[in-house]
Parts: structure tokens; C-alpha cells; sequence
């Protein structure tokens, strides 16, 4: 098969991010109570005998979907948030530097603020906001848990980033080496 040179026919953004949870009701109160997101609804319970969870969605063919919830956070944002039950689930949520690890960026328009309020919620934040350098100069990010481990971050640029002032990719080729965000 040959890529096209251009990327994926019609990409037009991301829809969703989906997520498993070890417990979904505590997932709707932090989603809900804490980060403000709007409840949806919900779908399930879903069992197939055959192979069409393992086929179509990547589980183990003894897999129960419990439910699924669907939440808007921000406007555009949707969070489809699974609970499965697996004989072989792993419940311990991955680091970002395991293979599988990642982050839900939620943009805010005063970070510090932000981190006061989850502060006060008992959220815990990892850290102090940091401020980047390189491309990203200009953003302000810090790192929060959820209940269950998994990992967010809250970034900030009200005034833009470095790359949004850069006329063309081509430019930033010819830049010297950027150092990382938190680099001296």
C-alpha cells in the first residue's frame, strides 16, 4: 500500500478520545463535578460469543463491555469512556514513558487559576506550571491526575506560541537545535 503524499484522504480533525476507567461512575463525578465536561449518555452492556469485540475493537474474546459514557468537554472535545470486564485486563494505568502512555491536554485560559481550583478539589497536580521554551515559548503547562491514575494537563498561551509567529515549517528546519521545554 503507498501513503499518500499528502496524508489521509479527507482528515478533517479528531472526533473523540476514548478511554477505559476501572470505575465509570467515578469517572462521571470527576468529569462532571470537577472538570466541568457535559454528560452525554450512555451505551452498553455489550458481550458477543463470537469474535467481533476482539475482531473490531482489540479485547480479549471473553470481554464484557459493562457501559460506555460519552461526555463534551470544552466545546468540541468528546470523551467516550469505557468500562470493561476481562480476564486479562491490566488495571495499573501506563507512565508516559511506557509504551501506550499518554496524556488529555485540556487548554485553559488562566492555568493558574486552574491549578488553585483543583488544588482546592483535592486533584493532585504534579507540580508547579511550567514554562516552555523553543517552539512552544509562551505556553504554560502542569501535569493532574484523576482519581484513577490517569494522566491530564493543563496548557495555557493566551498570547500564542514561538511556532505560531514562524512564517513556514521550512524555518524552523534552519533554527538552531531547540532545546526541550524546561531545558536551561
Amino acid at each position: 500500500m503507498t501513503a499518500s503524499p499528502s496524508g489521509l484522504p479527507g482528515l478533517a480533525g479528531i472526533d473523540h478520545f476514548g478511554f477505559t476507567v476501572p470505575d465509570l461512575e467515578e469517572a462521571r463525578q470527576f468529569l462532571v463535578d470537577v472538570l466541568g465536561c457535559e454528560y452525554m449518555y450512555t451505551l452498553g452492556p455489550y458481550q458477543d460469543d463470537g469474535t467481533w469485540m476482539s475482531d473490531h475493537l482489540n479485547v480479549a474474546p471473553d470481554t464484557v463491555m459493562r457501559r460506555l459514557h460519552f461526555f463534551r468537554c470544552g466545546g468540541a472535545a468528546i470523551f467516550e469512556v469505557f468500562a470493561y470486564e476481562a480476564a486479562d485486563q491490566r488495571r495499573e494505568q501506563p507512565r508516559n514513558s511506557d509504551i501506550g502512555g499518554h496524556h488529555v491536554a485540556l487548554y485553559v485560559n488562566d492555568l493558574d487559576a486552574a491549578v488553585a481550583y483543583l488544588r482546592e478539589r483535592d486533584v493532585r497536580v504534579l507540580g508547579a506550571p511550567t514554562a516552555s521554551k523553543g517552539p512552544s515559548e509562551g505556553q504554560r503547562w502542569v501535569y493532574f491526575l484523576a482519581p484513577w491514575g490517569m494522566q491530564f494537563e493543563l496548557v495555557s498561551y493566551p498570547g500564542g506560541k514561538a511556532f505560531d509567529r514562524l512564517p513556514s515549517p521550512a524555518q524552523i528546519k534552519k533554527q538552531p537545535h531547540w532545546r526541550a521545554c524546561g531545558d536551561d
